[in-house]
């Protein structure tokens, strides 16, 4: 499973999201589950660098990959 969404790594809405499926499902999960969200720094003001920031569809991919690879392994 992989949780997205455009807040903090941890603390955040994708992260209790996370945390209850986890902790209510855990033995129905193949693979741990990846939260892909906004990184971990302070947001910048350059709209590049905020959207550098924010989750993109090739870190989405990447997280996905990863946990489908562990539920086969």
């Amino acid at each position: 499973m992989v949780v997205v969404h455009e807040g903090w790594p941890y603390g955040g809405v994708g992260a209790e999201i996370a945390d209850r499926v986890q902790r209510l499902a855990f033995d129905a999960l193949d693979a741990p589950i990846l939260r892909v969200a906004t990184l971990d720094v302070p947001m910048p003001y350059s709209a590049t660098l905020e959207q550098a920031c924010i989750p993109q569809a090739s870190r989405v991919v990447e997280a996905v990959r990863r946990v489908v690879a562990r539920g086969h392994a």
